[in-house]
C-alpha cells in the first residue's frame, strides 16, 4: 500500500508573489508612523513572521513595535494587495498535478491568519484547495522553529518524513529540515547558493521544475 504524502508550501513567495510587495506595503505603513523604513530593511527577517518582521524594522530605527502598528501594517496590505500580490508562476497548474496525484496539500505560513486569508483570496481559493491552512496564529513558535512544519503535516494525517517543504526563506528551510522533511527551496527571492547553505535537499527556479523532483 503506497503511502500517503503531501507537499507543504510556505505562502509568501511560495503560493503568492508577494515579498516584494509586501515590503514595500509594510515600508509604507511605518512611514505613517514616522519610522522612515525602506523596503529593502525588511530583508533579514523574510519568514519569521510580522512580528519579527514589522518589529525587527521597527527597532532599527529606535521606535517600539506595537499591535497597533502591526495591525496597520496588515490593515493597509488587506486594502492593496489586491493590487500588487498575484499568484506565483506555476502554482494553479502544480496544485491541480499534486490533488490529482492524490498527495495532500498545505498551507504553512508565518503570517497571522489575517493575512492568510487575503493571499487565499489572491489565490481565489479561501480554504478551498488545502487539506490544512496553518499559520504563526496556531503555533507559539514561528519559523525557523519546526512547530508550523509539523502541525502541517498532522493535519494532512502525514508522517513528518512523507512530507515535502517548499520554501523561498532560510528560516522557512531550517523550519522543513528541523521537521524532518525534505525541503525543495525556490529562488523568488534568494540565490540557490542561500538556499543550499540553509539546507535545501533542492533548489528549483521555476515551480514546474517541482513535479520531476517528487516523481510525478
Amino acid at each position: 500500500m503506497t503511502r500517503q504524502q503531501a507537499v507543504l508550501f510556505d505562502c509568501d513567495g511560495v503560493l503568492v508573489d508577494s515579498e516584494a510587495p509586501l515590503a514595500r506595503i509594510a515600508a509604507m505603513a511605518l512611514r505613517d508612523f514616522g519610522i522612515p523604513a525602506e523596503p529593502a530593511d525588511f530583508a533579514p527577517f523574510v519568514g519569521m513572521g510580522e512580528d519579527a518582521y514589522i518589529g525587527g524594522v521597527a527597532a532599527q530605527y529606535g521606535a517600539t513595535f506595537t499591535m497597533e502598528l502591526k495591525r496597520h501594517v496588515y490593515d493597509k496590505y488587506i486594502e492593496r494587495c489586491d493590487e500588487f500580490v498575484h499568484p506565483m508562476p506555476g502554482i494553479p497548474e502544480l496544485l491541480r498535478e499534486l490533488r490529482a496525484a492524490d498527495w495532500r496539500l498545505a498551507m504553512a505560513t508565518s503570517a497571522d491568519r489575517v493575512k492568510a486569508v487575503a493571499n487565499l483570496r489572491i489565490l481565489g481559493m479561501e480554504d478551498r484547495g488545502f487539506d490544512a491552512v496553518v499559520t504563526g496564529d496556531d503555533v507559539l513558535r514561528k519559523k525557523p522553529y519546526p512547530d508550523i512544519y509539523l502541525e502541517a503535516a498532522r493535519r494532512c494525517g502525514v508522517a513528518p518524513g512523507d512530507a515535502w517543504v517548499i520554501e523561498d526563506a532560510e528560516s522557512g528551510i531550517q523550519a522543513g529540515k528541523a521537521a524532518g522533511m525534505r525541503v525543495i527551496g525556490l529562488t523568488s527571492t534568494l540565490p540557490s547558493a542561500r538556499l543550499t547553505s540553509a539546507g535545501a535537499d533542492a533548489v528549483v527556479d521555476r515551480l514546474d521544475q517541482v513535479a520531476g523532483l517528487l516523481g510525478l
